[in-house]
């Protein structure tokens, strides 16, 4: 089943599925935006819309899903917030280098098919000095988690992948720093992670 499809048959149960679970890990990732100032944000892998009730107001933010289905709901989200809605594919942005003070990237990485082509290319859109908040589930390097990776093959086709390993991801994008990562829900399982473009 592809991406596409699995997310718009998703549509109209996704929030019941995640919305309630993940709201104050979205919260406490949101919470370190920068806090003066105006910035342009990227909400890469929009969604449903989740993150944009939790965003401040004084920003300018463009959410990209590759669902049009996802799209519609997140702009019922967007009250009170500067918000364009972008259909398009987190592996290939259509931003220009640069075009981005910050990037949210909540439960995307471990969902695409390539992480690292999807970080890259978030990392490409956004300037020097700006920052990349990731909220999603990993492994960490050498965890065997043997149900994880058995369900895995099923997971991937219908929504998520369960075997992503963030440091593996990282090593292979160059030009970003880890400036926090620390748990944020089942049990560390899911990390909140802020990245710093060098």
């Amino acid at each position: 089943m592809s991406l596409r499809l699995s997310y718009t048959l998703l549509a109209p149960v996704y929030d019941l599925l995640v919305g309630p679970a993940f709201r104050a890990a979205r919260r406490a990732s949101l919470d370190a935006l920068p806090g003066e100032g105006r910035c342009a944000v990227l909400v890469n892998g929009v969604g449903s819309g989740l993150d944009l009730p939790l965003l401040p107001a004084r920003h300018r933010y463009v959410g990209l899903d590759l669902t049009r289905a996802m799209l519609a709901r997140s702009v019922r989200r967007a009250a009170g917030l500067e918000f364009a809605a972008v259909q398009g594919d987190s592996l290939a942005l259509p931003f220009r280098d640069a075009s981005f003070d910050c990037a949210v990237l909540h439960l995307i990485l471990a969902v695409v098919p390539d992480a690292v082509r999807a970080l890259a290319e978030t990392a490409r859109v956004v300037r020097p000095g700006g920052a990349i908040h990731v909220l999603d589930k990993f492994l960490r390097p050498g965890q065997r988690a043997p149900l994880r990776r058995l369900v895995n093959p099923v997971a991937a086709r219908i929504a998520t992948r369960l075997d992503v390993v963030f440091e593996d991801v990282l090593a292979k994008v160059p030009g970003l720093r880890v400036t926090f990562d620390g748990p944020a829900a089942a049990g560390g399982w899911f990390r909140a992670i802020r990245l710093e473009k060098l």
